[in-house]
């Protein structure tokens, strides 16, 4: 830098300092732009739509590359997210893609919920980056930044209007993500119809409150382009892997039995727009707006709803451990709370066992009295028993005593006579 008066504003006055010679912070930006390349980028793109609309063959169209990946059927029970992060290199810059798919969107007799399980892979996202962000311990330099930047949402070239799916899905995900419509295979319908089906779809998307992503027009070196884009939406599309030789050189087109269709001919379709727009021109405001917009709008309601605030009732500043200490409290309170309420229950708990088994003793010692009674009569009505056999028994030993003392007599009364009877024949 030559030397040159730098003006500091002082209250009202103002202050010139001369320089002697070369600073040397004009290398700021140089430094910057060294210490990003060797660190690498990272962008992360959300791929949207029903299956067969060419979502995989856009993406390797997109980053002119071949990505694996498994084509997906319309047999999936439910929506699936496959992530898939690739490391591109172009010139010396490093780019780290992620391209997420919905794997069997759209494909269900019952698309309720069919939005789902994408907000939940979105707020996952989120979830993990600010989980790592507010570790003591953050290693956010070297993080892999898993949140969504872009989402490329494919439309069905109909030509009558978008479907309620459609509608319902992107007006889950405006406040989480930035939106940019696309019609898929663009040369599925004519031209004059593709003019009325992008005014329709414009037209319902305001009517209905959903917010696409406005390509920034406050930058001067990208607002006539940009501008100009914002009024091309939803871009006309088309993918190919193909390359044909058309005049002289090869291009990626598409052939078919009427003619070929260029994928990188403006008056064709608008792939060169979506690769400008997406890739060239806003991919660092499409990370930035993720983090500033949507990451911000999520951490905020995350925070809130754990209980943290930036203000007091009286609307004075509250510091974190001013909060800390309110919710540690609160806590300590809340916990103290239901110790009571878990003793008192635990006490009352316990009286009504202490009844319960009061109950049951009583219960217990009113059936044993009723078994001992019971007892007593039956012992009593066996003694009575055992009484009269007694009885019976004694009266028979007597009977039979009398019996044979009556035989004892006779048979010494007939011994008698029969000696007497002897005697007097003798003689």
């Amino acid at each position: 830098m030559a030397a040159t008066d730098i003006a500091r504003q002082v209250g009202e006055g103002c202050r010139t300092i001369p320089l002697a010679g070369h600073v040397g912070f004009d290398s700021l930006p140089d430094q910057l732009v060294n210490k990003s390349v060797s660190q690498g980028f990272c962008f992360n793109i959300l791929c949207v739509g029903e299956t067969g609309l060419g979502k995989s063959t856009l993406m390797d169209t997109l980053f002119n590359t071949k990505f694996e990946g498994e084509p997906a059927t319309h047999t999936q029970p439910g929506v699936q997210l496959r992530s898939n992060t690739y490391d591109l290199q172009e010139s010396n810059v490093g780019l780290k893609l992620t391209i997420v798919s919905t794997v069997g969107f759209g494909d269900q007799i019952n698309k309720e919920d069919s939005y789902k399980p994408i907000v939940e892979f979105i707020d996952a996202q989120f979830e993990a980056y600010l989980q790592e962000e507010l570790k003591i311990r953050r290693v956010l330099h070297t993080y892999h930044d898993s949140r969504i930047h872009a989402c490329l949402y494919f439309i069905a070239p109909t030509g009558h209007s978008l479907k309620s799916l459609d509608l319902v899905t992107m007006k889950k995900l405006d406040s989480k993500v930035n939106i940019i419509p696309i019609i898929a295979k663009s040369d599925a319908i004519s031209k004059s119809e593709l003019t009325k089906f992008k005014i329709k779809i414009t037209s319902e998307l305001v009517s209905n409150g959903v917010q696409i992503y406005q390509f920034p027009t406050d930058d001067e070196s990208v607002a006539e382009i940009n501008g100009t884009m914002n009024a091309h939406l939803p871009f006309a599309v088309i993918g190919s892997t193909e390359e044909l030789k058309i005049g002289n050189k090869m291009m990626k087109a598409r052939q078919y039995p009427w003619g070929t269709v260029q994928v990188e001919n403006e008056a064709h379709c608008d792939f060169v727009k979506l690769r400008e727009m997406l890739i060239r021109v806003n991919m660092e405001d499409l990370r930035e707006q993720t983090h500033s917009r949507h990451y911000e709008l999520y951490r905020r309601c995350k925070l809130e709803e754990m209980g943290f605030k930036d203000t007091d009732p009286d609307s004075k500043p509250f510091s974190l451990q001013e909060t800390y200490e309110a919710k540690r409290n609160e806590f300590l309170g809340e916990l103290q709370k239901k110790e009571e309420e878990m003793r008192q229950m635990f006490v009352q708990r316990v009286k009504e066992k202490e009844a319960e088994l009061k109950e049951a003793e009583k219960e217990l010692h009113e059936k044993f009295d009723r078994l001992k009674k019971l007892h007593q009569d039956e012992k009593k009505k066996l003694e009575d028993k055992k009484k009269s056999l007694d009885d019976e028994v004694n009266a028979f030993k007597q009977r039979k005593t009398a019996a044979e003392l009556l035989q004892s007599q006779g048979s010494q009364a007939g011994g008698s006579q029969t000696l007497k009877r002897d005697k007097e024949k003798k003689n």
